[in-house]
């Protein structure tokens, strides 16, 4: 029996992540409409390390500390078929997209269940099957590690930004303000993106495709988008000037250090002329909520993605007023951001093609490394994306 290598964790640290040989799937044993995929690269999220440390569970769905192959956002490609798998052939290049059923629309409780990398086996393997319906193709001017990024960051960007309007809506009306929280991939993205739509981002930093979209098309691609004049202003607040240079060179056009200027909510204000942000990336959680409500523009989105300033809010200390309060005292919509569905990948995609942006790849390491690239990922000393070379 032909075997592969691949990363496996009990779900019990970083330092216990185990490297070895595992049986190989083969072409023989597919289901119709299922494909093999060699995989080429994997991209890391913060979930993946809380994974890997036993400490992602908060639904139902992931209660199981079984022994797993971690990771769910993949650049592969495809080496067998089978007839029911539409759309695809041997030698496309694919992404996979995180909640294998969740192919349009919101959400449902079901799709937690299809989440790669727990509670489904994940992709830190060599090869993996997948259901045709699973896959996105690669446009090709992304290289592997690039495309590898998409899935969970740029997605979940792209619905923070898109999820309550039809795609454009953005453009209309006045200005529009997006702050994010963070230099990790979700932010970064969500910054690449607020700019190739033209809106104004204030950024805050704290640690199957049509086939226009390919070469092989006879058609040109056009994008169904407005561009306005370029009105983008992004503020970024960080505790690392080297960041907030990088922040810069990406299109921030305001800057903060958080550590020197900790009322940054007061700063988001005063940079949106006292109206604050339409959209906001809540990436930090117990530690900046009540911030991110104090300047979220009356009728603003909180988009909740994550918590790395911790899950629970400090206990004692002077009284707070609640999140129910701080959401009616501006009208705010406070929505939880779990990926988007199949046809909302694509749908960016053709964003990503027209503007053709280009994800940022902080640092990639090699298939033996890839435990360390895990601790790197949990640091938080990364701008943008962690990538694993497996091919």
């Amino acid at each position: 029996m032909a075997t592969m290598k691949q990363w496996t964790t009990k779900q019990d640290g970083l330092n216990k992540m185990q490297f070895g040989n595992a049986p190989a799937p083969s072409a023989d044993s597919l289901k119709d409409g299922e494909v093999l995929v060699k995989v080429n690269q994997v991209a890391l999220n913060y979930r993946d390390t809380e994974v890997v440390m036993g400490d992602y569970k908060h639904h139902k769905s992931l209660q199981d500390d079984a022994n797993l192959v971690p990771c769910s956002d993949i650049c592969g490609t495809i080496t067998h078929t089978t007839p029911g798998a539409s759309g695809l052939q041997q030698g496309d290049r694919v992404m996979a997209i995180f909640n294998q059923s969740h192919l349009t629309g919101q959400i449902v409780e079901k799709d937690m269940a299809s989440g790669l990398g727990k509670p489904l086996p994940g992709c830190l393997t060599e090869y993996r099957v997948f259901p045709a319906s699973g896959l996105v193709k690669v446009p090709d001017y992304l290289s592997d590690a690039e495309a590898a990024t998409l899935p969970i960051a740029a997605v979940t960007a792209w619905m923070a930004i898109n999820s309550f309007q039809p795609i454009g809506q953005p453009l209309q009306g006045e200005d529009k303000y997006v702050l994010l929280q963070g230099t990790g991939g979700v932010s970064i993205s969500g910054l690449q993106i607020a700019k190739a739509l033209g809106l104004k981002s204030a950024y805050c930093c704290l640690h199957s495709l049509p086939s226009p979209f390919f070469a092989h098309s006879q058609e040109p691609f056009v994008a169904n988008i407005t561009q306005p004049p370029d009105l983008t202003t992004a503020i970024v607040t960080s505790s690392s000037d080297e960041k907030l240079a990088r922040a810069r060179a990406l299109g921030a056009d305001h800057t903060i250090n958080y550590k020197t200027t900790p009322a940054w909510d007061d700063e988001v204000l005063r940079v949106t002329g006292n109206k604050g942000a339409d959209v906001i990336f809540e990436c930090g959680g117990a530690g900046t909520l009540a911030r991110s409500f104090n300047c979220v523009a009356f009728g603003g989105l909180v988009s909740c993605i994550g918590y790395l300033s911790g899950k629970l809010d400090p206990a004692g200390g002077e009284p707070q007023l609640n999140t129910n309060v701080l959401a009616l005292r501006r009208n705010v919509t406070l929505k939880g951001m779990l990926n988007g569905p199949k046809d909302r990948f694509e749908e960016m995609l053709g964003t990503y093609v027209d503007k053709q942006i280009r994800p940022v790849v902080d640092r990639e390491f090699a298939f033996g490394e890839a435990d360390q690239a895990f601790k790197y990922v949990q640091s938080g000393g990364h701008f943008g994306k962690v990538v694993v070379n497996v091919a």
